[in-house]
């Protein structure tokens, strides 16, 4: 007697197993690698409704200062001095044609403390000093009529 083999056809379901794990791999480097991204110290900005663009600041060899909400003062991703600004920023601008300099600061920070980086940074010859924010975002609401 001869047995009867059935073939299977194709298998119309979709395996999503290996998607997933591809996607939570791709999860999980996206968010080791974000972070590694912001060059410098994070700091929350002043929010300002007409700002002025300044692409120069995201640029590898801008020099930017920032001033966090507890009063500490950071060129780059490295922490300073007050003292030590004039003659950092000095040494940085030395063999550069642009000399901007560019300051953000946290809005919790104390105002005293912006003022003596600006004025430390003036000390050091700059051109131009370029104050970092970010744009407010204003929310519109649509107007509902009303019926007397």
């Amino acid at each position: 007697m001869a047995k009867k083999t059935t073939t299977l056809g194709a298998v119309a379901d979709i395996n999503v197993t290996p998607m997933v794990d591809v996607m939570l791999v791709l999860l999980i480097i996206f968010m080791v690698i974000t972070p590694m991204l912001q060059k410098g110290v994070s700091v929350n900005m002043a929010q300002a409704s007409n700002p002025r663009d300044m692409q120069d600041a995201d640029k590898e060899d801008a020099v930017v200062l920032a001033v966090s909400r507890d009063g500490k003062i950071y060129l780059g991703s490295d922490q300073i001095k007050d003292d030590e600004i004039t003659v950092k920023v000095k040494d940085m601008l030395a063999n550069k044609l642009d000399k901007t300099v560019y300051v953000k600061s946290d809005t919790g920070a104390k105002y005293g403390v912006v003022v003596t980086v600006v004025d430390n940074v003036r000390a050091a010859g700059v051109d131009s000093l370029g104050l970092l924010t970010e744009k407010r975002v204003e929310h519109r609401m649509a107007a509902v009529p009303t019926t007397p």
